[in-house]
């Protein structure tokens, strides 16, 4: 991976890579770099933020988020691999996973063309994965900060890999050994679950499972905590 803290060779993205979507903090483009199909997440600036203020803070998101995709590789969670971080364009090049899609499509999928013992396979392969890759992170005290089946993905190999998950989108991640961080990471995908899939009663629990499994020396904690969470969660939907 190159860091690049100042490159001016060219300032506006959209006149080499194709804008694929923007949301409240990013702009996500696609295209090729280094001869190799790539994403790059451009920060772009805000400009109610004063720009020193606007500038040390996308700066310090920047490195947190390459920090937590490199720490994930160690950890032996799949991410992208990451090419360039540029901070004079705000932006990080990174691998576009091919031959991919969203955990949420594919469960979708699952739910209107699965055929019963294949489709509870699938499922099953899908919950212990995430169960094991989370469990890695927060091991590892990496905390995702926006775990929805939106933002990790399934890929289909034809060779001996077969499928595996990647996780992406670590623009809310941190490091933290605090259970609770780790518990509000898990009662994020289980919200996420519960508000896009119809199944979520049985996904969740199982992802859990296999979270504690991988991760017994400190699960028990991030579950106590998990429950707390919930509470807190509750007594807010009933407040309003």
């Amino acid at each position: 991976m190159e860091v690049c803290p100042m490159e001016n060779s060219f300032e506006n993205l959209s006149s080499k890579y194709e804008l694929i979507k923007q949301g409240a903090e990013a702009r996500i483009y696609k295209g090729m770099y280094l001869n190799r199909p790539s994403i790059i997440k451009e920060r772009f600036k805000k400009s109610y933020r004063h720009s020193d203020l606007d500038d040390y803070i996308t700066k310090d998101r920047i490195k947190a988020e390459a920090r937590s995709i490199v720490r994930c590789k160690a950890a032996g969670v799949r991410t992208p691999a990451m090419y360039l971080v540029d901070f004079y364009r705000r932006c990080i090049f990174m691998e576009e996973i091919v031959n991919s899609k969203t955990v949420k499509d594919y469960l979708e999928e699952l739910a209107q063309n699965g055929d019963g013992n294949s489709t509870r396979k699938d499922i099953q392969f899908i919950t212990e994965e995430i169960g094991k890759s989370v469990a890695k992170m927060h091991s590892s005290n990496i905390i995702h900060g926006d775990l929805t089946t939106s933002n990790i993905l399934v890929v289909n190999c034809e060779d001996v890999n077969g499928r595996y998950l990647v996780f992406i989108d670590f623009g809310l991640s941190s490091a933290d050994p605090v259970a609770e961080d780790k518990a509000v990471d898990l009662y994020v995908l289980e919200k996420a679950l519960i508000s896009t899939h119809a199944n979520a009663e049985e996904l969740f629990p199982a992802i859990l499972e296999s979270y504690s499994q991988c991760n017994t020396k400190r699960a028990a904690d991030v579950v106590r905590k998990l429950e707390e969470v919930r509470a807190r969660g509750r007594k807010r939907t009933m407040v309003g």
